[in-house]
């Protein structure tokens, strides 16, 4: 046995929001949720905090069912483009398809930031954060973008974040979360509430 320190693995702070509206294999949206959150550590990841289950109105409004939403805090050794291709694999098993942008779905889970990085780039993270939402229902980046850049829009995001890490900061904007669901209009919060 060496007398040497082994080398230590540095985790990494990762805050994800989980949702979906359609029933998977498992059973309701929560159900599916729930399996896929035990299965987290298939993904490299353990889970620090989470939020309680919010019920959300679809959107586009009338689209279909309403969404159940939540927001983890996770620790990762993955590096983000490999944590990411695993959530995507999470997704997979429990009858995620990507055939339709912004359709409905069995599990969804989004990776909102990677402890502070700004991914690829600012400039590339500016582009997607500014596009228009009638670009942003048809068009969908090629690569990570970190953070989330539509984070900031979202009460369904925002609303689970702030029950779980109100002081979390974006590291674009300087604001924290709660700065951020403060700022939303009325008209993105209608409706979302604690299951």
């Amino acid at each position: 046995m060496s007398r040497g320190k082994a080398k230590q693995i540095k985790e990494k702070r990762a805050v994800l929001a989980f949702g979906g509206n359609l029933p998977s294999d498992v059973g309701s949206t929560r159900e599916t949720i729930t399996a896929a959150l035990a299965h987290l550590g298939e993904a490299g990841a353990h889970i620090v905090q989470q939020s309680r289950y919010f019920e959300t109105p679809c959107f586009p409004a009338g689209a279909g069912p309403n969404y159940v939403n939540l927001a983890v805090i996770v620790k990762t050794t993955c590096e983000a483009e490999e944590f990411l291709a695993q959530l995507h694999d999470l997704e997979a098993k429990f009858g995620r398809t990507r055939e339709t942008r912004w359709a409905g779905r069995t599990l969804d889970i989004d990776l909102l930031s990677f402890e502070d990085l700004i991914l690829p780039d600012l400039e590339t993270y500016e582009y997607w954060a500014d596009l228009p939402l009638e670009v942003q229902m048809k068009a969908a980046p090629s690569e990570l973008i970190l953070p989330h850049p539509r984070i900031q829009d979202r009460g369904f995001v925002l609303i689970p974040l702030c029950d779980v890490w109100p002081d979390w900061m974006h590291p674009v904007s300087g604001k924290t979360a709660q700065m951020l669901c403060d700022g939303l209009p009325a008209s993105e919060i209608k409706g979302i509430k604690p299951l």
